[in-house]
């Protein structure tokens, strides 16, 4: 891991966190899970199928409850929030990027991704002109007028990752982000993902199933019972 995130607050902490799932007896997902990520760091967790990967990225979002601990998004502690509380955190301070990219096909490539400013109440001149600078930046600029229906799966993400983006959040969730990709397009759409992350100096939490996707991530962690190890060195 590379010594500087060291030297920064953690942006992501998870602390002793638990989750359970009902059954007789209760089966444990993970148990003193521990978890800290810096600003401008991606770590990437892996684990067999049904580990629980994408239930811990719910419980880091505030979408399902976990059992004990304690999580902190920029220093604010989540858990206990109520529902509306915890969903103005996630439109200020969560981006989240899907396997199944989202974007919503009435709209365009630059109201797609002005729209989480919007939700926040964005000036729309600000919010636009936001948008248009992120999808420059993902190399789509030229295309931000156009409809979704015209990309291919790669430039969809490409959206997708640019709308995470636009509203300066302290953490990206990214689930399977390249899963419906083939393998020359993910690479691209992972490269950047990582690079955007890291010039957002957000905290990235990337799940895959992918070991190649993986390695590319600052740490990759694996996720069992006992929480997660680090397996970057083995990877």
């Amino acid at each position: 891991m590379d010594c500087h995130f060291l030297l920064l607050p953690p942006m992501l902490t998870a602390h002793a966190l638990r989750k359970t799932l009902p059954g007789t007896p209760p089966r444990v997902l993970f148990d003193t899970l521990e978890l800290q990520v810096g600003a401008g760091e991606c770590v990437a967790i892996v684990g067999e199928s049904g580990s629980g990967k994408s239930t811990l990225l719910n419980c880091l979002a505030g979408l399902e409850p976990v059992d004990g601990g304690r999580i902190e998004v920029g220093g604010q502690r989540i858990e206990g929030l109520d529902e509306d509380a915890m969903a103005r955190l996630r439109r200020s301070a969560y981006g989240f990027v899907f396997q199944a990219f989202h974007i919503l096909p009435h709209l365009s490539l630059v109201q797609n991704v002005a729209l989480p400013l919007w939700l926040l109440r964005t000036d729309d001149k600000e919010a636009e002109a936001r948008a248009r600078t992120m999808l420059t930046r993902v190399g789509l600029g030229t295309r931000a007028d156009d409809p979704p229906h015209e990309l291919s799966g790669g430039e969809m993400q490409r959206v997708a990752i640019a709308r995470a983006l636009v509203h300066r959040p302290r953490l990206v969730l990214a689930d399977e982000p390249t899963g419906n990709l083939d393998p020359v397009r993910a690479s691209d759409v992972l490269d950047l993902l990582l690079e955007q992350i890291r010039d957002s100096e957000a905290a990235g939490v990337l799940v895959t199933h992918s070991r190649v996707a993986a390695r590319r991530a600052d740490r990759v962690l694996e996720l069992g019972v006992q929480g997660l190890v680090d397996i970057t060195e083995r990877a």
